[in-house]
């Protein structure tokens, strides 16, 4: 009865082992691309050229060395659990203040292993926060980085945080063009705010334009916290991304225009509404099921329960974030992570 235990045991460990290094065979040509507004990765020093205060053990946030540590737990829990079977090959983050909360961040005991590479540059945004891009360099070499600084002609003192650009080697043989993104928040009214958000979205624009001109078939992808639905003007109509990919070359398609118009998803909730002004957009090439595509051609919402809260106020549930206002929650974000798998 013993010896018979021991070999099944010895059996489930083998087929484990097997079914393992078989899994990461099936995965070898598949990578995974999530983007995540992490909500205020702020580091608890005060920046004397930025507006950072709140988020000092002195200010109204008290943020402290422990809700520090605590909120970077959260973050790297959250990308563990977006990759499933791997850490994600590729992060496209926003709403990180600085280099060193990323070095933290990557040196995290559950990312650490993954040895991330990082693309970041402090933006001129009043507040100081950025966007970055984290790559395993197992899967993709950067080839060139560009900051695409954003400029208003309403106002040009205003300032915003630049888009990253990222043209790189996946799998070492194909070139992919990566655009990060945060555009301006809809804070002071939607049409108020919306001139801001038309201003980036003209010059993201012009540079896939350039792309589309340079190669015949571009892998574009774009991703970021847009602050608008994949329906409203400065998505859809003046960056152009469309909502049904009918195989034009030359054009962009937006991911989450199939869950936005389920009714059912949202990767953030304002109200009682979800909305989704995180998207993952990308060119016809990535589409067209030959070379470089993205799996199913489809993007997915991260929505997993220990993400949300329940809605007293709206009822239904909501992203579990960080702060209330003033009080301290210790959730996560209020954003959910969007990502897609990427397949040759």
């Amino acid at each position: 009865m013993l010896k018979a235990v021991f070999y099944s045991g010895l059996l489930w460990i083998l087929w484990s082992v097997l079914f393992m290094a078989s899994s990461r065979g099936q995965h070898a040509e598949s990578i995974r691309f999530v983007f995540y507004n992490v909500e205020n990765l702020f580091d608890i020093e005060d920046d004397s050229l930025t507006a950072d205060e709140e988020f000092t053990p002195e200010g109204d946030k008290v943020w402290n060395i422990n809700r520090y540590h605590e909120k970077v737990d959260n973050i790297a829990r959250t990308l563990t659990a977006v990759g499933e079977w791997e850490l994600p090959a590729l992060a496209g983050l926003c709403e990180v203040e600085n280099r060193a909360v990323l070095d933290d961040l990557t040196a995290h005991r559950l990312l650490s292993a993954a040895g991330y590479e990082v693309i970041h540059r402090d933006s001129p945004d009043r507040r100081g926060i950025d966007v970055a891009l984290l790559y395993k360099t197992a899967f993709f070499s950067p080839i060139e980085s560009v900051w695409i600084h954003v400029t208003f002609p309403i106002d040009t003192n205003m300032v915003t945080r630049d888009i990253l650009y990222v043209k790189g080697l996946l799998f070492q043989m194909d070139t992919i063009h990566i655009f990060i993104n945060h555009w301006p928040s809809r804070w002071g009214g939607v049409e108020a705010s919306l001139p801001k958000r038309v201003a980036v979205a003209s010059i993201l624009r012009k540079y896939t334009d350039s792309l589309f001109v340079a190669e015949e078939n571009p892998n574009i992808l774009i991703a970021g916290d847009l602050n608008d639905n994949p329906c409203d003007s400065a998505v859809h109509k003046v960056l152009g991304a469309r909502k049904n990919h009918d195989g034009r070359a030359g054009e962009l398609y937006n991911l989450m225009f199939p869950l936005y118009l389920g009714g059912k998803e949202g990767s953030l909730k304002y109200r009682a509404d979800w909305e989704i002004y995180d998207q993952i957009i990308v060119s016809a090439s990535l589409l067209d099921k030959t070379g470089l595509q993205v799996k199913n051609g489809k993007a997915s919402i991260f929505s997993s329960e220990y993400l949300l809260k329940e809605d007293e106020k709206y009822l239904g549930v909501k992203p579990f974030r960080t702060y209330a206002g003033p009080r301290y929650l210790g959730g996560f974000s209020d954003h959910l992570p969007v990502f897609i798998d990427l397949i040759r």
